[in-house]
């Protein structure tokens, strides 16, 4: 059985992971018969928001023990210790995407394309990309990819922001990534560097469009594997 690990950072879109990404992303690799297991960073959350006024709220919040919501406490700390041997355990790499991914695992949110990655991210995705295993982007994730690997990699990777008039588009153009309009049911896959990215939230407008895009997303990883 092929096994993928899947990273989240908090448990909700404006300061975590999204939600519903994030189970869509367990449902579909468990469809496909494949086994996932969770992984998240114990730190401090860079932001914990209200999600009913979308403002600010003032606690302190752990990636690590609110991911653990998700994973219903099936979930592991990664670390710099274990980012760069994951390679050899797991298949493939998954990121759900969420504002919070964009303040937790880097800070894209904050400083586009002079962010910086969270050194376990990066050496996880450096891993597993020398090793030529695939990974999926979802939503603003692939901002990790063209973070990491948009001006190492040997031929340049092909990411998508869903619309191509998003505001991302320019920033991961700028970071030397090929950037290509995707709708939300739908995914971008790079042949060449196993990359595989759907847009989700970033232009999906229900749940079942969401549902689709990682569907075909995790399915791109399997045929791969």
């Amino acid at each position: 059985m092929k096994k993928i690990a899947v990273i989240l950072c908090g448990c909700g879109s404006l300061d975590g992971s999204e939600i519903h990404e994030a189970v869509l992303t367990l449902l579909s690799i468990d469809k496909l018969n494949m086994s996932y297991q969770c992984f998240a960073i114990n730190s401090q959350q860079s932001r914990v928001m209200n999600f009913i006024d979308k403002k600010p709220c003032g606690e302190i919040r752990n990636q690590f023990v609110e991911s653990a919501r998700i994973a219903r406490s099936n979930i592991k700390e990664l670390n710099l210790a274990n980012a760069e041997i994951l390679v050899e355990e797991f298949d493939a790499l998954v990121f759900p995407g969420g504002i919070g991914l964009a303040f937790n695992l880097c800070d894209f949110a904050q400083k586009g394309v002079n962010a910086r990655v969270q050194p376990e991210i990066k050496t996880l995705i450096e891993s597993f990309h020398a090793k030529t295993k695939p990974i999926g982007f979802i939503c603003i994730s692939p901002a990790l990819a063209a973070l990491v690997l948009g001006k190492s990699s040997k031929t340049k990777v092909i990411i998508t922001a869903g619309d191509i008039n998003d505001p991302c588009v320019d920033k991961f153009r700028d970071l030397g990534c090929i950037v290509e309009a995707c709708a939300a049911n739908d995914c971008i896959i790079d042949h060449k560097n196993k990359i595989i990215s759907t847009p989700a939230y970033m232009n999906a407008k229900k749940i079942s469009e969401v549902a689709e895009g990682i569907d075909k997303t995790l399915q791109a990883i399997y045929n791969f594997l």
